[in-house]
């Protein structure tokens, strides 16, 4: 798509000391037609795999989520901001995984998902606060990604549910150690009706054989913990940008942003 006039994001770099400190990544911040300087304070969306999530031509596979459209049509009561994946080798899998584990295409992934979230909470999210009119607190600081970007999402929002009240996880990559996943979850302090949306396409389903056991039994996990937890199979929906932009206005609305 093309770049929005109407749209206003702002583009800024920053390195991550603990993973890649010569990688200078992108940080895409997106405001609604509600936001100004003077006016009441907004909510904030931290999300992964940020060069993906707003215009095709930053897009990794030349497809966006299309996030500009959608603010242009929706103006969702909330501040996004997209945080660029590093696009080298393996880091990317590293950045958002919360357990090392070995894959048969790939060998070993030592997984620093800490380290990441660890950085967007004590070092992003200070300069966001301070830079823009936002509510700083729990209730209203969220996180969202898609694939190992929904994996961190759900990690994100139950390790530090001090922090993140709410959080879209879209085909999360539960498969990469389900066990692990089960256990993170069960041991999770989450509080009640914290908020989250989960979902998986059913063409994306066999990609992988522990998908769907891996599945079943986080959602029962996080309604065992009185989370409000939206679950849906999209009947068409694939492993790709493309799918999981078609997927964004439903979760938004179960987030309660539109």
């Amino acid at each position: 798509m093309e770049r929005s006039v109407y749209v206003n994001i702002e583009t800024w770099h920053a390195s991550i000391p603990g993973l890649n400190p010569d990688f200078s990544r992108r940080i895409f911040i997106c405001m609604p037609d509600m936001y100004t300087e003077e006016e009441e304070s907004l909510p904030v969306m931290y999300m992964f795999d940020g060069q993906n999530l707003f215009y095709d031509e930053d897009a990794a596979y030349g497809h966006s989520w299309e996030l500009a459209s959608f603010v242009e049509q929706y103006n969702p009561g909330c501040i996004l901001v997209g945080i660029e994946s590093s696009p080298f080798g393996n880091e990317r899998l590293c950045e958002y995984s919360p357990f090392t584990h070995h894959t048969p295409d790939l060998g070993l992934i030592h997984g620093v998902a800490n380290t990441t979230l660890n950085w967007l909470i004590h070092e992003l999210k200070p300069q966001i606060d301070a830079r823009f009119n936002t509510f700083s607190d729990r209730e209203n600081t969220y996180l969202g990604g898609s694939s190992m970007g929904g994996l961190i999402s759900l990690y994100g929002v139950a390790a530090r549910n001090d922090v993140f009240s709410r959080a879209a996880c879209l085909s999360p990559s539960l498969w990469v150690h389900p066990e692990k996943s089960r256990r993170m979850l069960k041991v999770a302090g989450i509080l009640p009706h914290t908020r989250v949306y989960m979902d998986y396409g059913s063409e994306e389903m066999s990609n992988h054989a522990a998908t769907f056991g891996a599945l079943l039994d986080c959602t029962r996990i996080l309604l065992e913990k009185d989370v409000d937890l939206t679950f849906r199979i999209d009947p068409y929906g694939d492993h790709s940008e493309s799918s999981w932009a078609s997927r964004v206005p439903v979760m938004m609305q179960c987030l309660g942003l539109i």
